[in-house]
């Protein structure tokens, strides 16, 4: 219990590292496209196994794509896809004994907003040039302060959001697991289930809300 929080970090040329995470990370990128290539192996028509399960991501992904970002969501479908197979990957590591979830350091999820809002704003000026920078002067040029501050959170409220409850997740975790004797393993049982559909969720939360904030800066 005394190690929950605590990380092991390296230094390197000024910078600090958290090995752990770093570890997990590549591990989650390992997985996803290890499943990726096996999904690609052999393509059938009637799909089975890995494929079947990529199709079901992809085609339900890019509905969702169609429905939010228009026409030009396409050319984001690679990164909506790996985007979410990797959260989802990374949310489950966690619920595995002595491995942890990549996003439950709050640097992977801050990291990951971030680079959501940058694109936001690269691919806004790209498609929309000066029209995308008067959106923050509507419906009056005071509101330019409101919609600042509206930007500002952005990256903030996605990455606690994510953060927060997959470190939640994990810790409730352990504390059950020292709390209930071990020839009592239904209540953990039941919190493992419910943190693995809670994995899932924000996977998709975390997903869904990248596609609305591009597809507000892309969609014609």
């Amino acid at each position: 219990m005394e190690h929950i929080g605590v990380r092991e970090t390296v230094n390197f040329m000024g910078l600090t590292f958290n090995v752990e995470t770093i570890c997990m990370t590549w591990l989650a990128m390992f997985i996803v496209i290890v499943v990726a290539g096996l999904a690609v192996r052999s393509l059938k028509v009637i799909p089975t196994g890995w494929q079947n399960f990529i199709e079901i991501v992809v085609v339900w992904l890019q509905g969702q794509i169609n429905n939010m970002m228009g026409r030009r969501g396409k050319m984001f479908e690679p990164f909506i896809v790996s985007l979410f197979l990797f959260l989802l990957t990374s949310n489950l590591l966690g619920l595995i004994p002595f491995m942890a979830s990549p996003t439950n350091d709050l640097n992977t999820t801050l990291g990951l907003a971030l680079l959501v809002v940058c694109m936001v704003h690269f691919f806004g000026l790209y498609f929309k040039g000066t029209h995308y920078i008067a959106h923050f002067f509507q419906p009056f040029a005071p509101f330019v302060v409101i919609n600042m501050i509206e930007e500002i959170a952005k990256p903030i409220t996605l990455a606690f959001r994510l953060f927060g409850n997959i470190l939640a997740g994990e810790i409730l975790i352990i504390v059950l697991l020292h709390l209930i004797p071990i020839w009592m393993p239904i209540p953990s049982v039941v919190w493992l289930a419910f943190s693995i559909f809670i994995s899932c969720v924000h996977a998709v939360i975390f997903t869904m809300l990248s596609m609305a904030y591009l597809g507000n800066a892309v969609k014609e």
